[in-house]
């Protein structure tokens, strides 16, 4: 650090806390004094001469002797602050519904503004031991400590390799994941080549791939096309023969075994999944799939970029679905099967909402559009064929012409500038969905048996 604090104190930490809750972003020494949290910023060289001489003007009272306690220069007036506070609280409720510590904080920040910034701090101290105790600390504590347990993986970071510096990736795809995925590594100052494929342009677009990236001898090669097998094995096959022997081959598939993908390569040591999350330059998750084959080496280089681009790499093995598809399909099955069995769609939507999840599985289909949820669909079924719930709903929502946030009709109405509203207009389509389904009052558990998802 170029610059240290030197003075802080328990009412300006209390005002730091309402910052950090309304903003939720760390902010500079600097700024801090601009904002009254700290006394001074002295180069870290200097820092005990300053502080040596800051005591000595107390002394000599050449400067006043604070008590932080005391201190409300900072704050307006009584009713202003509460106001600041109420909103305050309608803010973290609604972003943080099940979670204790935001609306714990606010208490304490108000018993100090109220009645003194000692009784603040008893309060503070009550509070904390309360929650330390709580399951969600707990939880949270874990995450913490897993986040950070997912960067040492035994037989690749513990074996003395170092990673690659990769300076030059290919996107392949440049759709709604093929963009993010760019995005992400263009704000690392990764160089990024983006070539995009659609359908009409299949076979001319794969030999300008092949053109592209032989003449460019990038690092790795990032796959991002839609989730067609035989689409992914061509252009695995092409970049193998394109790219240098060094060059990564990675593929965000976010369902497809990478064994199937690469079986028509030679080089299976270089191949990888990258599986980024929509929008995959907001997302912070990154799943490094490895297969038996994929080297040390490669998933290093990989966990490197990903920890380069601000993403929390976890590396997981190879089959249908990975590991985070593998556990949520069937909860999205679940929720098929429960609207085919008569639960209103949008209370489910709702009921998942409220339990702490961003958004619930229907709304999340319309925001990862139909294509995604037939893909994996497919795939999950040839897989798994005996638990896999094939529900005609989203086939016929296309059928009619929706399909989700992409053209603002799904199981909601997207408009410009306005929050996501129920669309009754889907109820019929979701009753015709019922009928060719036909699931029996009382049937559910045989169903669920039948599929083996429930035993």
């Amino acid at each position: 650090m170029s610059s240290c604090n030197m003075f802080t104190n328990w009412h300006c930490f209390t005002l730091w806390w309402c910052y950090v809750l309304q903003f939720s972003k760390p902010i500079t020494s600097e700024e801090g004094k601009d904002l009254g949290l700290v006394d001074a910023v002295v180069p870290s060289d200097e820092l005990l001469k300053a502080s040596r001489q800051w005591a000595l003007d107390i002394i000599e009272r050449r400067k006043p002797w604070i008590r932080s306690l005391h201190r409300i220069d900072k704050l307006g007036s009584l009713p202003e602050v509460v106001a600041i506070i109420k909103t305050a609280r309608q803010q973290a409720k609604q972003s943080f519904k099940n979670l204790p510590q935001h609306q714990a904080c606010l208490d304490v920040i108000e018993e100090g503004i109220i009645h003194g910034g000692y009784h603040g701090i008893l309060k503070e101290s009550r509070v904390f031991k309360d929650l330390i105790s709580t399951d969600t600390s707990k939880g949270l504590v874990h995450a913490f400590f897993s986040q950070r347990a997912a960067s040492k993986v035994p037989n690749v970071s513990d074996i003395g390799l170092k990673p690659r510096k990769i300076m030059k990736v290919a996107v392949i795809g440049g759709g709604l994941m093929g963009s993010g995925i760019a995005t992400s590594l263009i704000l690392s100052d990764i160089y990024v080549i983006l070539k995009e494929i659609n359908s009409k342009y299949l076979l001319k677009g794969i030999k300008a791939i092949e053109g592209n990236v032989r003449g460019l001898d990038v690092d790795m090669v990032i796959e991002a096309v839609v989730e067609n097998i035989h689409l992914k094995q061509k252009i695995f096959a092409d970049n193998e023969k394109a790219c240098s022997r060094h060059c990564i081959l990675a593929s965000n598939t976010s369902t497809i075994d990478l064994n199937i993908i690469g079986e028509k390569t030679k080089s299976q040591d270089r191949i990888i999944g990258a599986h980024f999350f929509s929008p995959a330059h907001v997302m912070p998750l990154l799943e490094i799939v490895r297969t038996e084959k994929t080297s040390a080496q490669v998933i290093l280089d990989l966990m490197t970029v990903g920890k380069i681009i601000k993403k929390v790499p976890v590396v997981v093995g190879n089959c249908t679905g990975f590991a985070v598809n593998r556990a949520f399909f069937p909860y999205s099955q679940s929720a098929h099967l429960l609207l085919h069995l008569g639960v209103d769609i949008f209370r489910i939507d709702q009921l998942i909402s409220n339990f702490g999840i961003p958004l619930g599985p229907f709304q999340l289909q319309d925001v990862a559009g139909y294509g995604v949820v037939v893909a994996t669909t497919e795939i999950f079924s040839i897989s798994f064929p005996d638990r896999t719930f094939q529900s005609p709903l989203v086939p016929l929502l296309l059928k009619n012409g929706r399909n989700g946030k992409n053209n603002g009709k799904g199981y909601y109405i997207y408009e410009k500038g306005s929050k996501p509203k129920p669309d009754p207009s889907v109820l019929p389509i979701i009753e015709e969905s019922r009928r060719t389904i036909n699931i029996m009052p009382g049937g559910s558990l045989y169903l669920l048996r039948t599929m083996k998802l429930f035993r």
